[in-house]
């Protein structure tokens, strides 16, 4: 058993996160919780995601993780934001179980955003 807390898959999305940033001209949120700071925001055009970033002050685990939630709801319909469920990227992700709270700030994050646009149509 490896000393190492990160997986290969957790180092390269920790390192390279193609999502980070921000988007001025969507709909953002900000959720703090588990010591996890997450500012997640998106643009869309006729019902599909066309583009997530987002900023996070947590572990490298968290911030893999939303990278993953970004990558794969990127192109995909806005309705999916509100059913995003973090045990996707729980059972992709090698993310250790005492970290499920700090995941579970990511799907509140995606959620809210969803409803954000649901909210404005």
């Amino acid at each position: 058993m490896s000393a190492d807390p990160y997986s290969a898959q957790v180092r390269g999305l920790f390192a390279a996160p193609a999502h980070a940033g921000d988007i001025t001209d969507g709909e953002a949120v900000y959720v703090a919780d588990q010591d996890v700071r997450l500012r997640l925001s998106a643009a869309a055009s006729g019902g599909t995601i066309e583009a997530l970033r987002f900023r996070v002050w947590g572990c490298p685990h968290v911030i893999a993780a939303t990278e993953a939630a970004c990558a794969a709801l990127e192109g995909r319909p806005v309705a999916d934001l509100e059913n995003y469920s973090a045990a996707d990227v729980m059972q992709n992700l090698p993310v250790p179980v005492e970290k499920t709270g700090r995941i579970l700030v990511i799907e509140d994050a995606v959620r809210s955003l969803g409803q954000r646009f649901r909210d404005r149509t």
